[in-house]
Parts: structure tokens; C-alpha cells; sequence
């Protein structure tokens, strides 16, 4: 785990995120700032920048982002956007869906299934094999809970081995998600004020628009793979009222902040409104 301190030294308490307690957000957040930390759970992703960006009710975010059967989380690149804060790591947490009941409610016992669209759509080969009604929920830990609550006898739940615990139910059934290459990726954010230069950072994501010009996507594009650039995600936005027109999140690898700093003086002349949201340490899979 890294250590749970901002760039400015100061201890890191309060992080907004997207769900409920043993939710797969909790899971990441306690992942990269350790366990001396409170969690902050939101309704929404908006209601998560809206907290963070208050210094006053958080220090921090950690928000979902992509994910490697689902794809990218499009609204929350919007988000980003729209926002003055500042990537400062990620995360990218191997997802473990398992079917949760109350304690002593066996398969026989299920009538139905709740959790989070995506984590019913990660776990649809599974349930293809019952003929149990699903009912998307909110938020995977949410649904767990519930179970807890009302003492439910002939209702599941789809979620985090973290869930179980802290609502104590049993996992009927462990990993029963179809790819077992599941990997969601977060985001950790900060404010503007508070984010402080990352050590060792090798990696940026970076937001841009072309003109309208024929080949102006590639030539940023070749000046990137020019530098000694890794492009490892490139996304791409409708700019709402135009006639056709994109802007662009790309994320970049790189060996040095002098090799990264060198490849965005070169496309910013190729480039408009050109915006880094942060310049941050590649994370590793957990």
C-alpha cells in the first residue's frame, strides 16, 4: 500500500467515493491510502466531486474509471472535464464478483438477484444458468446491506468479499464473474491547491481538441510516438454545439517529466484548449 500522506504532507482522512461502505471504491481507496482513513460514501459520481472539491468535507476521491469488460465509464471523463481537480494516482483493482446471501440460505433457497448493472452485466454467463429474476440496484454493496437488514431468506446479492464481511453474510458462490480477467481502473483526486508534484511520475492523461483540419488528429499523434511516448488510452468526446467536432483524453507513459514535458510543447501548437489533468505514478494491479 502507499503511504497514506498527500504530496504536502498532510495526513490523508476524509475520501470521497461512489457507493456504500464494502464497496469495490472502499476497496480501492483502502488499497492505495491504507486503512487509517474514513470513507466518505456518495450517491453519485457528481455528488463525489462536489465532496472533494469542498476542503471542508474531504481530502480526496478515488472514482472508477474504465473497465476491462464494460469499457470506459464515459460520464465520469465528462466529469473530469468539467472539473478544476487533479489526478494524482490510480488504481487498478482486480474485481472479484461473488454471490452473497444471509447466513444458512442455500441455492435453492435464491429467488433473486440484486446488485449494480455492471456487475450483473460482468456476471451474466453465471446467471444465464438460473432462472432467478435480477433486479439492478444502485450499488453492489448497497444490496448487500439490504440483505442484512430486512433478514432476506430468498434474495442475493452480487459484490465484494469486503461486503460480506462487514455486513456478515456468506458467500455462496465466490468469483462467479464470466472474464476472470476482471480489472477496474480508479482515479485518485485532489484539488488544484493541495496537489503537489508527484516523485516518479511516469505517466499523464491529458485532454485536447483538433481543428478541422484533414490529418490534424494524426499529426498529434505521430508527434507523441516521435517523442518516445506510449499512448495507452485514447478517447474520444463530441464537443457539444459543434459541427462534428472532438476532443480527445489520451493517457501517456513515459520515462521522464523532462521527456513528457518535451512531447507537450510540441503538440500545443498542433492542438486547442489543450488541459493536463495530472501528472501522476502508473499504479500496478492488485
Amino acid at each position: 500500500m502507499n503511504n497514506p500522506i498527500l504530496n504536502n504532507h498532510t495526513p490523508i482522512k476524509k475520501i470521497a467515493i461512489q457507493g456504500y461502505e464494502g464497496s469495490f471504491h472502499q476497496e480501492a481507496a483502502l488499497n492505495f491510502f491504507g486503512e487509517h482513513i474514513t470513507i466518505l460514501p456518495c450517491d453519485n459520481f457528481p455528488e463525489v466531486f462536489k465532496v472533494v472539491d469542498d476542503a471542508a468535507q474531504s481530502d480526496a476521491a478515488v472514482i472508477a474509471i474504465e473497465n476491462s469488460i464494460v469499457g470506459s465509464i464515459l460520464p465520469n471523463y465528462n466529469l473530469l472535464q468539467e472539473s478544476k481537480l487533479i489526478i494524482t494516482g490510480e488504481i487498478y483493482l482486480n474485481i472479484s464478483q461473488n454471490l452473497l446471501v444471509y447466513p444458512g440460505v442455500r441455492i435453492e433457497d435464491v429467488r433473486e438477484v440484486r446488485s449494480h448493472h455492471m456487475a450483473i452485466r460482468q456476471c451474466r454467463n453465471y446467471l444465464l444458468d438460473f432462472d432467478w429474476k435480477v433486479i439492478e440496484t444502485e450499488d453492489t454493496a448497497l444490496s448487500a446491506k439490504h440483505i442484512r437488514q430486512h433478514h432476506s431468506k430468498h434474495i442475493a446479492a452480487i459484490a465484494s468479499k469486503l461486503a460480506a464481511d462487514m455486513y456478515g453474510l456468506e458467500i455462496l458462490a465466490p468469483d462467479i464473474h464470466t472474464m476472470k480477467t476482471n480489472y477496474t481502473r480508479f482515479l485518485v483526486l485532489e484539488r488544484e491547491k493541495q496537489a503537489m508534484p508527484v516523485p516518479d511520475a511516469n505517466k499523464a492523461s491529458v485532454n485536447f481538441n483538433t481543428n478541422h483540419s484533414m490529418g490534424s488528429l494524426a499529426k498529434v499523434l505521430t508527434a507523441i510516438a516521435d517523442g518516445g511516448i506510449n499512448l495507452s488510452k485514447l478517447q474520444s468526446f463530441p464537443i457539444p454545439g459543434s459541427e462534428w467536432l472532438y476532443s480527445f483524453h489520451v493517457d501517456m507513459e513515459f520515462d521522464s517529466i523532462e521527456q513528457f514535458d518535451k512531447v507537450i510543447n510540441m503538440i500545443r501548437s498542433l492542438t486547442v484548449e489543450l488541459k493536463i489533468y495530472g501528472v501522476y505514478k502508473k499504479g500496478s494491479t492488485i
